[in-house]
């Protein structure tokens, strides 16, 4: 292959990969919400939660229907969304817990009925928000014009996008900094460590994981509502691979930094973790990628994530031997 020429067509491509980095920077953030949610249940309670990819579909349907058929303000979209998200947490905790039900399997029968869920709340596969008072719509109306301003339109709403992205991130990791410090909070995780020894100390296991999930959940569904009111459009479909998305933000952000530090510090891992795999995305993309093949590319993102740690460590077993 020449060289020259493959540099010649990457100098050509940058300016697009640019501005694609800059608008998957956006998505990041938005999406780093729902990384986070699946934190909540994967690492902290160490639950396979399959319900995200149910939750996340419902926060967008909500959100959309709520602004579109109600006419309420978008904001306050968001918060029925969350509500609607926790409630989908609960019945899947309330399955593993009460009927004892696998997590895993619980996941799956709450993913599976809130498909019908959605589709009943939108009354259609997918509802439109084109014309509609949206968060980035609002917020950019506050703003003085992209002409006024000296810039594109375009560009003005990636900027607005990646401000609410980045407000939206700073509260939620502001406020799980603090739960997670509660008696509550501390609960939960020590049930993810050790499910015996805090059921020994008299506390409710079960009802710390039904508060794990439903918290998990509508951080999920809250995503969802931003991702809809973003791309324009809730889909009934919108959340299929979203928690293979979560976990490759997980993996990918725990490899980059380490993983044994503070809370604090693993919330933004996993913040940088979903912008970077967005970019990877949004740069792909432009080379060529067929969009058929990305969930293809996120699973083997993910697998080759997951296998760096578990390579070093033979890397030093090896090496130990040699010595």
């Amino acid at each position: 292959m020449n060289i020259k020429a493959v540099l010649a067509n990457f100098l050509t491509l940058l300016p697009a990969i640019l501005l694609a980095s800059v608008g998957a920077l956006s998505q990041g953030l938005f999406w780093a919400i729902l990384a986070i949610g699946v934190y909540i249940s994967f690492r902290i309670l160490d639950i396979a939660d399959m319900t995200s990819e149910g939750s996340f579909a419902l926060g967008g349907s909500v959100s959309a229907t709520v602004i579109v058929v109600l006419g309420w303000n978008p904001f306050l979209s968001l918060i029925i969304a969350i509500l609607a998200g926790m409630l989908s947490g609960v019945v899947t905790g309330l399955l593993h817990t009460k009927l004892k039900i696998p997590a895993i399997l619980s996941g799956i029968l709450s993913m599976i009925a809130l498909y019908s869920v959605n589709l009943r709340i939108m009354g259609q596969a997918n509802t439109p928000l084109l014309g509609q008072k949206t968060v980035i719509s609002e917020i950019k109306g506050i703003l003085p014009s992209a002409k006024e301003l000296g810039m594109k339109d375009s560009l003005l709403q990636t900027l607005v996008s990646i401000g609410i992205g980045l407000a939206f991130v700073i509260l939620v990791v502001a406020f799980l900094y603090w739960f997670f410090g509660t008696e509550i909070g501390c609960t939960i995780r020590a049930t993810g460590n050790n499910e015996a020894m805090v059921r020994a100390q008299g506390s409710n296991t079960d009802l710390m994981k039904i508060i794990g999930l439903a918290l998990g959940n509508g951080l999920i569904a809250l995503s969802g509502g931003l991702v809809a009111q973003s791309q324009g459009y809730a889909d009934v479909s919108m959340g299929v691979g979203a928690i293979v998305v979560g976990l490759a933000s997980i993996v990918i952000g725990e490899v980059v930094f380490h993983r044994k530090r503070s809370f604090a510090y693993k919330l933004r891992a996993i913040i940088i973790g979903a912008v970077i795999y967005r970019i990877i995305i949004a740069i792909v993309l432009q080379f060529g990628l067929n969009t058929n093949d990305l969930k293809l590319l996120t699973a083997v993102l993910v697998a080759v994530a997951l296998s760096v740690p578990v390579l070093k460590k033979q890397k030093v077993v090896v090496h130990k031997e040699g010595v």
